[in-house]
């Protein structure tokens, strides 16, 4: 199927007003680069951003010139990346340290933290505007064209519940650049950031801990839910996440859309290694086809969860991630309808197409995927020879 760059741009955007906040989803790549460019220029005061993926390609060097800029004209200029993630080398950001910016790389030691990634996207500028979601500073993830480009979200939100993500982001940013952190303060940390009361809670995540706000948080909403929409590239859950979403498709209606294409077949594979369990428990599953998937999202009634984290064990217990549960019955019925759109340009996986598929061969592989990808990261699972299947 040939890739469609006009439908993003041309469908309203998605807007609410929730609890003093304005949220905007924005599903365009470049629509995506735009809002941030703006936010960049915009900014003030402060401008902090944390990206798991910061490349120097020509998006990465758009926005470090919009950064570099910022930091000239006096904006407190901060930038945590991934050190696994991102394929910068240190040089790239030399200036930015010289205009009086700071820069910083997460970059866990061996041994039991060289597991841990920090997979979170967030720019937040002066306190008061804030964007995340899944997409990270790469030619790929911020257009809407070509055969690398990817189909993801982020969210904009303006408003008092930005602060939070502030604070957040200044933990961590502390945390990244002391010498010898602990790996039980951060986990103590993130635990004590993410919120439990009001329509919009921000969700942390991370690291090896059973504790986790948003999988407790959404595992809770799907044990309580009728209705279940979700559409997440990377999917390999646990299997009492599972036998929640199976109960969903039992007693009410659960729709899954997964990945079809990706630069990473491992993760596909996985994904397949649940379809069976899911299928005997009614839920329909279905793969998006123009596009390669990277969009985080879950609809559970009237509550929305978007943001950062894939729906496997590595982003439930290990992976530093950042979600916001939104509990509002107009926006969450929006984001049904935009569920519905990207149903048009998705397979539906019946019962048969799945038995046709899963010749013992495949069994295997997929088996074998979901293990390395909840293990691994995405970056070494990536280089796997897997062929893309049908």
């Amino acid at each position: 199927m040939a890739d469609h760059p006009v439908e993003p741009v041309t469908n309203p955007p998605i807007r609410a007003e929730i609890a003093g906040n304005r949220i905007e989803v924005i599903e365009s790549g470049t629509a995506r680069l735009q809002a941030l460019l703006e936010l960049i220029g915009n900014a003030q005061h402060s401008f902090r951003m944390l990206m798991y993926m910061f490349n120097p390609d020509h998006v990465g060097g758009v926005v470090h010139d919009a950064l570099l800029a910022a930091a000239r004209r006096g904006v407190q200029v901060r930038l945590l990346i991934d050190g696994f993630g991102s394929g910068t080398p240190p040089q790239f950001f030399a200036d930015l340290d010289q205009a009086g910016g700071e820069y910083c790389v997460f970059n866990p030691s061996y041994g039991r933290r060289y597991l841990l990634r920090n997979h979170q996207k967030l720019v937040i500028a002066d306190d008061r505007a804030a964007i995340f979601g899944g997409a990270n500073i790469d030619d790929t993830y911020l257009t809407d064209v070509g055969p690398k480009h990817w189909r993801d979200l982020w969210l904009y939100i303006e408003g008092p519940e930005v602060a939070m993500g502030s604070r957040y982001f200044d933990m961590i940013f502390r945390w990244s650049k002391r010498k010898k952190a602990k790996l039980r303060s951060l986990r103590r940390m993130v635990g004590e950031y993410s919120e439990w009361r009001g329509p919009l809670q921000w969700k942390f995540s991370g690291p090896l801990s059973m504790r986790n706000s948003w999988w407790r948080s959404i595992g809770r909403d799907i044990k309580r839910g009728s209705r279940l929409d979700m559409m997440f590239a990377y999917f390999a859950p646990p299997g009492a996440m599972i036998r929640r979403i199976g109960r969903i498709g039992r007693r009410g209606r659960a729709r899954i859309i997964t990945a079809a294409k990706s630069d990473n077949n491992a993760t596909i594979a996985a994904a397949r290694h649940s379809y069976s369990r899911l299928l005997r428990r009614h839920v329909q599953i279905f793969e998006y086809q123009p596009a390669k998937l990277h969009t985080k999202l879950a609809i559970i009634d009237d509550v929305v969860h978007i943001g950062s984290s894939n729906f496997d064990y590595r982003s439930f217990y290990i992976n530093l991630e950042v979600m916001l549960r939104i509990q509002d019955a107009a926006f969450a019925s929006a984001m049904r309808s935009f569920f519905e759109r990207e149903l048009e340009d998705c397979k539906w996986i019946t019962p048969d197409l799945h038995r046709r598929r899963a010749n013992p061969w495949r069994r295997i592989k997929w088996a074998l995927s979901h293990f390395l990808v909840n293990i691994l990261d995405y970056t070494v699972t990536r280089r796997l020879n897997f062929r893309a299947e049908g």
